[in-house]
């Protein structure tokens, strides 16, 4: 099971009230979330493995380079020494260095890589898994990874945790028209406010899907843009030539990495925690409380 560790604790802290508390007063919503999730997780799904994929750098130099509006409004501040500061909310920020040391002390693995979002460590993870792979994330990008052949699903929060939307082949057929990798050629072609990814003008995501259905991928709808015999609306031809320097660049911006280079780490879910002491003193001091011990109590099972 991967989790796509800052979707799951943004969740957390819109979905928890900011009553929520340590001792000193400071808010620890999206912390007991957060722990609250995994505990849910680990309940209903009894995965072998967990990884809490973190994004090291949330907006990679190498993205911008290609399409410089990438992520670009959800900057707080850019930064010429390491990653962009990313815009948040003002009592998130400091819960997030509490939730690093609730999972080192767990010992539940916290996996990132330089210049690599967490999306693309769950993509790396993905393509090195022998066996059966659970994503959880709210973001729907990684529905690219979708792939029933090898037992690849992405398990999408529609409210917490306790309700998730198993996103397999079939649904995103029924759903978008497309299989796990003809979701990446979707999204780039429709585009994503949400990313600062622009899209084709003109080409929303049912002309998109239409297009994929009759073209197969994306490399067969450029094919075909300079295929006079190939079935294209003159509108749909001009908007897609137009748009050829973004569609050159847009797939290695949208698709995942396979290929980024991980630390090494211990995947193991943990049945006890790997640090007693140092837990014991971060739930006294944040007031962890319920949400701490529900996840020790299910993690012996």
């Amino acid at each position: 099971m991967l989790l796509d560790t800052a979707s799951l604790y943004f969740r957390a802290y819109f979905g928890v009230p900011d009553s929520v508390r340590a001792p000193d007063g400071t808010p620890v919503n999206a912390v007991r979330g957060l722990l609250d999730f995994i505990a849910r997780l680990v309940q209903d799904h009894r995965p072998d493995d967990l990884v809490a994929c973190w994004d090291d750098d949330w907006r990679p130099h190498w993205r911008v380079e290609l399409i410089p509006s990438y992520k670009a409004h959800r900057v707080a501040q850019e930064s010429e020494q390491g990653p962009d500061e990313e815009e948040t909310p003002d009592t998130l920020s400091p819960q997030v260095p509490v939730i690093v040391d609730v999972l080192a002390a767990l010992g539940i693995a916290r996996v990132g890589a330089p210049g690599y979002e967490a999306d693309d460590v769950i993509g790396t993870l993905t393509a090195r898994a022998s066996g059966p792979v659970d994503i959880v994330t709210g973001d729907r990008d990684l529905f690219q990874l979708v792939d029933d052949a090898r037992q690849r699903r992405v398990l999408y929060p529609l409210k917490g945790v306790g309700t998730l939307q198993t996103t397999d082949e079939a649904w995103l057929r029924e759903k978008y028209g497309v299989d796990g990798p003809g979701y990446a050629d979707l999204a780039l072609l429709r585009g994503d406010p949400s990313d600062g990814l622009p899209g084709v003008p003109g080409i929303g995501e049912k002309t998109a899907a239409k297009l994929l259905a009759t073209f197969g991928d994306l490399a067969g709808i450029m094919a075909a843009v300079d295929d006079p015999g190939a079935k294209l609306t003159p509108a749909q031809r001009r908007r897609l030539y137009e748009a050829r320097d973004y569609l050159a660049v847009a797939p290695k911006v949208v698709r995942v990495a396979a290929d980024a280079p991980l630390p090494e780490f211990d995947a193991a879910l943990p049945t006890e925690p790997r640090d007693p002491a140092a837990l014991e003193e971060l739930a006294a001091r944040w007031g962890l409380g319920g949400s701490l011990q529900r996840l020790l109590a299910v993690l012996p099972r």
